[in-house]
């Protein structure tokens, strides 16, 4: 419970958070931030980080602080690591993928990975593009990609166009619009509602699958 309270505290209080990690390790932040990034994208059980708020609060305090933290180094090599975590999940479903849903298991049966299968077959590569600003999509997307039949020289044009996108949009706008006033003084509202707006995709396929199945039952 305790874990559970630092990390909701963390995300309420991003900017503080990010502010304090700044000022104690100084240059080192541009290893933490490509650590998280990395991170959430490369491990498949690690989707409840903060990639889209972190990247948003990033860019607000890169230009609080344009000394300290460089948008114009932040952008490639957050970049990078989201491309380097995206390809560590691909090769991880390529090689255990098939093993590990050759049954059933709690969180990991074969009917999500056959329905993500499908998702695939009908938007193609650009599903990984799409799953970037899907939260925990964004980390599960690659893993599948591995597991599937998306072949690499496929999966990497898509990976970096959608990379590209998701980390620059996140950071400009949160470096040009993060830094007013009006914004600083209600900026955990406006991680609330980063989130918010994040999960509603998700949510609203949750919501359609589970009402659609019911009305095939009446």
């Amino acid at each position: 419970m305790e874990l559970l309270r630092q990390f909701i505290d963390f995300f309420i209080h991003l900017d503080s958070h990010l502010a304090n990690i700044l000022q104690e390790y100084g240059t080192l932040t541009y290893v933490i931030l490509f650590a998280i990034i990395f991170v959430e994208t490369g491990f498949v059980v690690m989707p409840f980080l903060p990639g889209d708020s972190l990247l948003f609060a990033t860019g607000a305090l890169a230009a609080q602080n344009p000394d300290s933290l460089n948008i114009w180094l932040l952008i490639p090599l957050l970049f990078t690591a989201a491309i380097l975590g995206d390809n560590v999940n691909y090769f991880v479903g390529k090689t255990v993928g098939p093993r590990v849903f050759s049954r059933d298991y709690r969180f990991l049966k074969k009917e999500y990975l056959l329905k993500t299968q499908a998702f695939y077959d009908k938007h193609g590569g650009k599903t990984i593009i799409f799953a970037r600003f899907i939260p925990i999509v964004r980390t599960f997307a690659p893993f599948v990609a591995g597991v599937g039949t998306m072949v690499y020289p496929r999966f990497i044009w898509y990976c970096i166009a959608g990379g590209l996108v998701w980390v620059t949009s996140f950071l400009v706008i949160g470096y040009f619009v993060g830094s007013q006033p009006v914004v600083k003084e209600k900026f955990t509202l406006v991680i609330f509602g980063i989130i918010l707006i994040s999960l509603l995709p998700p949510v609203i396929e949750f919501l359609r699958s589970k009402y659609g199945r019911k009305r095939e039952n009446v």
